[in-house]
């Protein structure tokens, strides 16, 4: 089958960093729009990366400059490096091949999802 496993979440302090990974499986990232979203508790979701498939990439503004989304192929592998966090940057982050932006990242209505990963920055 097709499925989605992020790891690397985790609890870290104020300025620290995380590197998120989003291993795929029957499935790769070519030719396809790679995201990260995060939702907060008792937030919706949010697009916090993305890079397109024609090599275009997003940032939320909150993360410019502090976050970057890579991938290797020949791993099948999607990252997020995450620098300077910020209590605000506690959520649970979603990788999605292909998603389209729901309110709820528990509940996508397209594409492939993995199954979370939470990321709490302790002050």
């Amino acid at each position: 089958g097709i499925e989605l496993v992020e790891s690397g979440g985790g609890s870290v302090p104020t300025g620290g960093s995380l590197r998120l990974s989003c291993t795929a499986s029957g499935i790769t990232f070519d030719r396809a729009d790679m995201n990260w979203y995060r939702q907060r508790l008792r937030g919706s979701c949010t697009l916090v990366a993305q890079e397109d498939m024609n090599g275009n990439f997003y940032y939320d503004p909150s993360v410019e400059g502090r976050f970057t989304i890579s991938h290797d192929n020949e791993k099948k592998t999607l990252y997020l490096q995450m620098n300077e966090l910020r209590s605000q940057d506690t959520a649970v982050y979603y990788c999605a091949r292909n998603g389209m932006w729901p309110d709820d990242c528990t509940k996508p209505d397209y594409g492939y999802w993995g199954q979370g990963t939470q990321v709490t920055v302790i002050s």
